[in-house]
């Protein structure tokens, strides 16, 4: 353009060459610009002190007369922006200029309506710079002038190169050269103009005017001057990088034959069915079409093909839904006018709806890596007759691998469901039931066993360990889904624990040696059993048993355990070495014979007699938990309620009681007669209710009963009849201890071989009254009889009167009561009883009872023998009080 226009009017290149620079200086300040000398040195720039000042201020005629007075000078600018009546500069580089790009600006301007508003740029007052650029003036009209601005670039051609650019990419292999093909100058910018000459430029050329001047610039108001940098701009060649908020995230590689949504849709899709209701297509240009934004009559809005890599829409328009400047590619262009946005979620969101409309590959759920897992608890919960088939239940999606469920828990009612499943299914080895909620079998550091009630990280935790849990989470690889390892929700856990019950096996005990079912079958395979609900959790390696039991087997038992281990033992009468086999073979008949057993009290003359051996003996044989003698009611209910809890120890001991101590508790009581143990947990709000299946143990010397405890308490009593008893050492086995724990499982097996002898015999039993317990104390008596060991219970009313201080010291009262005449011949007050000073029970601080805590004791003792007496009340309805009389049992007793 600029060639056709000089050659048209050749008088223009020649106008200003014959007017002076002070001529020139005094045209611009007629039209109100800003002139300044330019430095003679090809740098053009200003030649003045500081040309800062310039900016705000014009300069004035007298600077213009001393600096082009002389006429010395050969260069003249003007300042650009606010101070030259904001003027703005579009600068075609030379290079431009070659490269055609006036041109086809020109030819964008002619399709695009703006041929006339070009026109007036291009002629209004155009130079031509010594490097054969074109520099078009205009004047900006409704905004400030805008600050320098870069058009359109291209990069550097390796021939283009400087020295210092070839050194740089050495040093930065990925720099970017880049040669700028159109830029403008506008506020706080200088440019120098026609007729400069001379060293002003490098070149030594002079600048020309083509057309035009000062008085003719064309006055653009906005949307004129954007729609002139918008043919600009579409020229633009350098590539332009998508932004992180325009692109989706970086892609991986995908499976062979998988298409993403956006891919499909980029290949498939025309852009005019994505921006056919923003923009209409004006023209096509080789690769590239030309777009106007609707509701435009002229001008360019944006341009699609340009880019060399990939199509994309390129928007110079700021009143779009489109980012400016800013390259958008199909998806993306689509994403932003579908959402709204271009966020990651968006993405995601318009792939979606793309692949319901049948873009993109159907994509591969990728399955979860399974990795085998064996368990080895020895359970017979394993039993791989019941092990489930694989199923899909109505829940959560299971399938069996191996021995270790896999089990989806996306949705977590689902996971709940599954879960369940699963434990219905049998496939959670080690995990039983009580009425509080599902529980696991463990050992402690010394291999004594224990019951964990689960919380909730416990179930958290057992099922990360025997379960595959896993959720359904997109992909990103496939653009599908994807199954990932995730354990289940902390809430899953405690509304499953929350539950009023659970499908899992009842675990109704612990026992540590073989035992008897109901049905008189033995339990002796370690692990759960199905008919009992019992664990075997063996304390000591368990000797095979024999099919048949011999009597040979059964004499061999005996002398192991009445000849070697009870040899030596000091008991005052047969039926103590009686009354404690019997309890030592409680532990094996416990659940053959249902309910409480009486508490077993080992009591001695004096220390070293064996009372703590004979304790001793079960936790070498079963396993025993001991706990200290509380010192009050209620710490004891707290130590029987934990022992209870968690303690698998089939026998718990209290040793060592206080020197001469009355056993007197009413928990104690209890105890004894309670099938079924409930209270609150230690730390909680919740009641427990607990099967009291243990033999309890308690130790000490000199001990006696009072109150209820007498008639529920079974007698071991020793005597060694010596001084230091501790220092015997004649005994039939040697050390005890050391023996026990050599021959431990002979014993075990001895025991159970007494039992099985009994029971092939027919199991007889031998009817013993003994209250609560007179059918276990019937079925021992059976047992013992079988075994010839005589003295089962034999001594037990001789030891309640002389063991049961409470009943001594009221027999005596009694006895003193009726041997006063006096007093036995007629009703009587309490404090006429009193009288009786040195009989009348007293206080535990050893003061007599007042008469009203007398009566509140003869009314809870009335119609009670002790001894052949006992106390009767008489109302007296004219008195309005008790009275008192002692009666003797007419029959003898």
């Amino acid at each position: 353009m600029n060639d056709r226009t000089t050659a048209e009017n050749p008088a223009a290149g020649q106008a200003t060459g014959a007017l002076s620079l002070r001529e020139v200086a005094r045209e611009l300040d007629a039209a109100g610009l800003c002139p300044l000398p330019v430095k003679q040195d090809g740098s053009k720039a200003p030649d003045v002190r500081s040309w800062t000042p310039y900016k705000t201020t014009r300069s004035t005629p007298e600077e213009h007369d001393r600096w082009f007075g002389d006429g010395r000078r050969t260069g003249i600018g003007i300042v650009t922006g606010a101070v030259s009546g904001n003027i703005e500069l579009i600068e075609f580089e030379g290079r431009a200029v070659a490269e055609g790009l006036l041109d086809e600006v020109t030819e964008l301007a002619e399709n695009s309506g703006l041929g006339e508003l070009w026109q007036a740029v291009t002629t209004g007052w155009a130079e031509k710079s010594p490097s054969e650029g074109v520099h078009l003036k205009v004047v900006v009209d409704g905004r400030p002038a805008a600050g320098n601005q870069k058009l359109a670039s291209r990069l550097a051609r390796e021939d283009e190169y400087t020295d210092q650019e070839r050194q740089r990419l050495r040093e930065k292999p990925n720099s970017k050269i880049v040669r700028v093909l159109i830029e403008t100058r506008g506020e706080g910018g200088f440019v120098v103009i026609a007729p400069s000459h001379g060293s002003v430029h490098p070149s030594g050329k002079p600048y020309l005017r083509i057309s035009g001047g000062p008085s003719t610039m064309p006055v653009l108001g906005p949307d004129d001057l954007d729609a002139v940098y918008a043919l600009c701009r579409a020229v633009d060649a350098m590539p332009k990088e998508e932004k992180a908020k325009t692109a989706p995230r970086p892609k991986r590689e995908l499976p062979p034959g998988a298409v993403r949504p956006g891919d499909d849709f980029e290949a498939k899709a025309d852009w005019p069915e994505i921006i056919g209701d923003d923009f209409d297509p004006i023209f096509t240009r080789g690769q590239v079409t030309f777009w106007r934004r609707k509701g435009k009559s002229r001008g360019i809005s944006a341009t699609t093909g340009y880019a060399k890599d990939r199509d994309r829409l390129y928007v110079f328009s700021t009143s779009t839904a489109f980012e400016a400047e800013t390259p958008y590619d199909k998806f993306a262009a689509y994403t932003l006018l579908t959402q709204g946005t271009t966020t990651a979620s968006a993405f995601k969101q318009a792939a979606g709806e793309l692949r319901r409309r049948g873009y993109g590959s159907e994509p591969t759920r990728r399955r979860l890596t399974v990795v085998s897992s064996q368990f080895s608890d020895g359970s017979s919960a394993l039993d791989p007759d019941l092990a489930p088939d694989e199923t899909e239940d109505q829940g959560a999606r299971l399938r069996v691998a191996g021995q270790r469920p896999e089990l989806d828990i996306t949705n977590e009612a689902e996971a709940i469901e599954g879960i369940l499943a699963v434990m219905a299914a049998e496939q959670l080895p080690g995990l039983y039931k009580r009425s509080s909620g599902p529980c696991w079998v463990y050992q402690d550091d010394q291999g004594n066993p224990l019951v964990k009630q689960l919380g909730t990280d416990n179930l958290r935790a057992y099922l990360a360990e025997y379960v595959l849990t896993y959720a359904v989470v997109p992909d990103p690889i496939t653009q599908g889904l994807k199954e990932e390892r995730a354990l289940v929700m902390p809430k899953t856990c405690g509304t499953i624990l929350g539950r009023r019950d659970w499908p899992l096996m009842p675990l109704r005990g612990i026992v540590t040696a073989p035992v008897v079912r109901p049905d008189g079958t033995i339990v002796q395979a370690v692990g759960y059993d199905r008919l009992t609900g019992l664990y075997m959790h063996p304390k000591v390696p368990l000797r095979r048993l024999q099919a048949e039991v011999t009597e040979e087997s059964v004499e061999r038992a005996k002398k192991v355990v009445l000849g070697q281990m009870l040899a030596d033992f000091p008991f005052v009468a047969a039926s103590d070495r009686a009354q404690y086999l019997g309890a030592l073979l409680s532990p094996i008949i416990r659940h053959y014979v249902p309910g409480p057993t009486p508490l077993l009290v080992i009591t001695s003359t004096s220390q070293g007699s064996g009372k703590t051996l004979l304790m001793d003996a079960f936790g070498y044989i079963y396993g025993l938990a001991v706990t200290q003698w509380p010192e009050n009611d209620a710490e004891l209910r707290k130590a029987v309620t934990a022992k209870l809890w968690d303690c698998g120890d089939p026998v718990i001991a209290m040793d060592n009681l206080p020197n001469g101590h009355v056993i007197k508790s009413p928990i104690l009581s209890s105890l004894a007669t309670s099938a079924t143990w409930s209270d609150r947990l230690l730390g909680s709000t919740s009641s427990v209710s607990i099967p009291n299946d243990r033999l309890w143990v308690l130790t000490g010397n000199n001990l006696s009963t009072g109150g209820d405890n007498a008639r529920r308490t079974l007698w071991v009593r020793l005597d060694p009849n010596c001084p230091n008893p501790d220092q015997r050492d004649d005994f039939t086995v040697g050390d005890l201890r050391q023996w026990l724990e050599e021959n431990a499982s002979t014993v075990v097996a001895a025991l159970v071989t007494m039992v099985r002898g009994w029971l092939a015999a027919g199991g007889k039993t031998i009817t013993t009254r003994m209250g609560d317990y007179s059918r276990w104390a019937s079925t021992v008596a059976g047992i013992l009889d079988y075994l010839d060991v005589p003295g089962w219970l034999a001594n037990r009313d001789a030891a309640t009167a002389t063991m049961d201080e409470e009943a001594l010291e009221w027999a005596a009262f009694l006895t003193a009561w009726y041997g006063t005449p006096d007093l036995s011949a007629r009703t009587v007050t309490t404090k006429e009883l009193l009288a009786l000073k040195d009989a009348v029970p007293r206080l535990q601080n050893g003061d007599p009872p007042s008469p009203k805590q007398l009566g509140h004791w003869l009314k809870a003792r009335q119609g009670r023998y002790f001894e052949d007496l006992k106390i009767s009340l008489v109302y007296d309805t004219h008195r309005k009080q008790n009275l008192w009389r002692v009666e003797k049992y007419e029959g003898g007793r």
